[in-house]
This record gives C-alpha cells, sequence and structure tokens, in this order.
C-alpha cells in the first residue's frame, strides 16, 4: 500500500461558507493548501503554498490545527489516499488568485459534489461543527 499523499490545507471560513479554489484544467474545487517539500513544516509549507496560490501572508502565530483528514485521491488510481492536515489562521493581503488557481469560491455543504473526496469529508465536519452552512 502506499503512503498517503500529504497535503496541508488552510480552512478559511466567512459567513458560514469556506474559500475553495479550482485549478486551471481541473472541473473540482480543493481547499487551498498543498504538498509539503522535504524537511518542510505544517507552517511552512501552509504559508509558502497560501502565497503561491492566493497572494496573501499567513500568519504563523495565528495557526490553529483543525483537524488531519484521509481520503482516496481524486484523480489517482483506486487506493491511492490523500492525507489533508488543515489549519485555520489569520493572513494579510487580498486573496488572489495565482499560479494554477484559476478561481476562487465560497462554498457551503450544498456545494460537496463539486469537491474532492477529502474536501467533503472536511465539509461534513466543519458543517457538524456548527462553522459551515
Amino acid at each position: 500500500m502506499p503512503s498517503p499523499i500529504d497535503k496541508i490545507a488552510w480552512i478559511l471560513l466567512r459567513e458560514g461558507r469556506v474559500l475553495s479554489t479550482r485549478s486551471h484544467g481541473k472541473d473540482v474545487y480543493y481547499l487551498p493548501g498543498g504538498k509539503r517539500e522535504p524537511g518542510e513544516s505544517d507552517l511552512g509549507t501552509l504559508v509558502r503554498e497560501i502565497r503561491e496560490e492566493l497572494s496573501v501572508d499567513i500568519e504563523p502565530s495565528t495557526a490553529e490545527h483543525v483537524g488531519t483528514f484521509e481520503a482516496q485521491a481524486h484523480g489517482h488510481r483506486s487506493g491511492v489516499t490523500v492525507r489533508m492536515t488543515c489549519y485555520t489562521a489569520r493572513f494579510t493581503g487580498e486573496l488572489t488568485p495565482a499560479n494554477e488557481i484559476a478561481e476562487i469560491a465560497w462554498l457551503t455543504l450544498a456545494d460537496r459534489t463539486r469537491v474532492s473526496p477529502v474536501d467533503d469529508i472536511i465539509f461534513t465536519h466543519l458543517h457538524d461543527s456548527g462553522l459551515l452552512r
């Protein structure tokens, strides 16, 4: 069994909606974030990925672990999973899609069919916690 794909994600909630991103050429939305580089910490990955994808700066001292979730990796063969370690954190700057990000969207539980399998689990967790509409 291969090791899970190790990803870090940012949970940004506003008025019961969660920030999601869609990459160029993709048909589903993902929570912003990405894969860790060798030797990189969770917070290092979070800060780097969010700056690259959304042109804002995460404030590392405000980061809080929300949970770690695992599911089938979207677009990969059966049995390949992704482990998503999620954080909330404050930021500075204006959210602007950059690099591979084509679009940002504020989604609710009703949008679960438009996201990756691991994001579906996270959306359910956020909804059950009273954070997502």
